[in-house]
C-alpha cells in the first residue's frame, strides 16, 4: 500500500506537468478542484465509519480550530505549493524537492528535544545540500539551472510538507487519521476556492485534459491518501515512508517516458542524493 501510493502520488504530479505545459491550466485552479474533490471523496467514507470521531473533532472547539489550521496551512498550503513548484519546473524534481521537508522535521524535533543532530541525521543533511546544489546549478556555480521560481516553489513544498507533517500528532493522538484527513481536506478545499473565486475561472479543457483532472483528483489525492494510511497503520511509519519514496521515482519515469522531459546526470544524482535521505531518516530516532 505504502508503495503504491507513492507510485500514485508521482503520477499525479506528472499529470500535473501535463496539465500546465499542455492546456495553460493554472496551478491555483487545480488545487482548488483536488482540494475539494479530494475532501468530499475522503470526508464521506469517514462519516460512515468514523462518524462519533468527525462529530467529537467538530464539538470540541481546540480541536475544531487545530482541524482548521492544519486544512489550510498544512494541507491547502503543501498542495499549492507543489503544484505551483511543479508549474515551474517538473513533476520530478519538485517531487524530490518536498522530500526536503523531512530534514525540517528533523530539526524541530532536534530543537525541541535539545540534542545534536545524530551521525546519520548530519550525514543525511549533507547529502540533502549536496543535492540541491546538483539540481540548482548542475554542478556549475556560475548559473541556475532550475528556475528561481522553481526552486522557491520546491522548498515551499518542502516547508508546507514539514507543517503537514507536524501540525495534525495533536489531533491524530486523540481521534481516527480518516475523521482528521478528510475533514481538514474539505475544510482547507472550501477556503481555497472561496478566497481565489474559483466560479469565475475560465475553463475549456478537452476530454484528455479533464482525464488528467480526474487522475489527479482520484489517483493522486483519495486514493494514495488512502494508500499510504493504510501502510502506515500495516507497517508503521518508518518502513511506510521509505516505501512511500517510490514517488520521485515513478514521477521520473513517468516525466521522461510520457512527456519526454530530459534529465541530466547531475540531476539524477541531485534525485538520489535528496532520496536517500529519506531511508537515512526513516532510520534515525
Amino acid at each position: 500500500c505504502a508503495a503504491l501510493g507513492g507510485v500514485c502520488w508521482g503520477f499525479s504530479g506528472t499529470c500535473g506537468q501535463y496539465l500546465f505545459s499542455r492546456f495553460e491550466v493554472s496551478s491555483l485552479w487545480l488545487t482548488c478542484v483536488r482540494l475539494l474533490a479530494g475532501g468530499i471523496l475522503l470526508t464521506v467514507p469517514a462519516l460512515l465509519r468514523h462518524r462519533d470521531s468527525v462529530l467529537g473533532i467538530l464539538r470540541a472547539p481546540k480541536d475544531l480550530l487545530r482541524l482548521i489550521c492544519y486544512g489550510i496551512c498544512g494541507l491547502l498550503l503543501c498542495q499549492y505549493a507543489y503544484m505551483t513548484a511543479i508549474s515551474w519546473s517538473n513533476a520530478a524534481t519538485t517531487t524530490v524537492l518536498q522530500n526536503l521537508g523531512l530534514l525540517i522535521v528533523m530539526g524541530y524535533t532536534c530543537l525541541r528535544v535539545r540534542r545534536l543532530p545524530s551521525r546519520r541525521e548530519g550525514a543525511a543533511l549533507v547529502l540533502a545540500l549536496a543535492g540541491v546544489y546538483l539540481l540548482a546549478t548542475g554542478g556549475d556555480p556560475g548559473h541556475m539551472a532550475l528556475s528561481p521560481r522553481g526552486l522557491f516553489w520546491g522548498l515551499a513544498a518542502a516547508v508546507a510538507v514539514a507543517l503537514y507533517t507536524l501540525l495534525p500528532q495533536s489531533l491524530l493522538s486523540r481521534w481516527d487519521r480518516d475523521a482528521v484527513i478528510g475533514p481538514s481536506m474539505l475544510i482547507g478545499g472550501v477556503f481555497l476556492n472561496l478566497t481565489a473565486r474559483s466560479w469565475t475561472f475560465a475553463v475549456s479543457r478537452p476530454l484528455r485534459g479533464w482525464l488528467a483532472v480526474g487522475a489527479v483528483v482520484l489517483l493522486g489525492t483519495a486514493a494514495a491518501f488512502s494508500l499510504i494510511m493504510q501502510g502506515i497503520l500495516d507497517i508503521g511509519p518508518a518502513r511506510a515512508s521509505m516505501l512511500a519514496s517510490t514517488e520521485p521515482v515513478s514521477a521520473t519515469v513517468f516525466s521522461a517516458l510520457w512527456l519526454g522531459t530530459t534529465f541530466s546526470v547531475t540531476d539524477l544524482i541531485g534525485f538520489a542524493a535528496i532520496t536517500a535521505t529519506v531511508f537515512l531518516l526513516a532510520k534515525s530516532e
